[in-house]
């Protein structure tokens, strides 16, 4: 009896010594995330576009690669805005961002406010958060 209550106490010590390792690896995840959309979110307000798009999905970036005319379509506008609404994770480990994006049209002077769904997976084999969607479309519904 004694030997089934020392077994049972040394497999729970060993569970239980496990679990902070686990939340230590999901704090580190959670803050390169930040990380990472801090750096998105910034390049998108400067305009840095190329930047940006070095945070899209690899296999985004090789199915729909940026050519040189989108990139000049993306120096058509200037950014104004661009501000985190909300956040939510999914079941499947993919992070929802809901964005505001603020964009002044370079030839008319006009500004269009736009509501951008980003979604952030995570990489194991690269360590990386990417973003799913590629870059957001200033002209999205013109």
């Amino acid at each position: 009896m004694a030997r089934l209550f020392w077994m049972t106490l040394a497999v729970l010590l060993l569970a239980s010594s496990a679990l902070p390792a686990q939340a230590a690896t999901s704090r580190a995840k959670q803050r390169k995330l930040t990380d990472t959309q801090m750096l998105f979110s910034k390049a998108m307000r400067w305009g840095d576009f190329e930047q940006a798009w070095g945070v899209v999905d690899p296999k985004v970036r090789e199915q729909r690669p940026l050519s040189a005319l989108q990139l000049s379509r993306y120096q058509q506008v200037q950014v104004s805005g661009y501000s985190e609404i909300g956040s939510l994770g999914g079941a499947d480990g993919v992070v929802v961002r809901l964005m505001e994006m603020r964009v002044v049209n370079r030839n008319t002077m006009a500004e269009r406010t736009l509501r951008i769904r980003e979604r952030w997976r995570w990489d194991d084999a690269a360590g990386q958060w990417w973003l799913l969607d590629g870059l957001p479309d200033p002209w999205q519904g013109q």
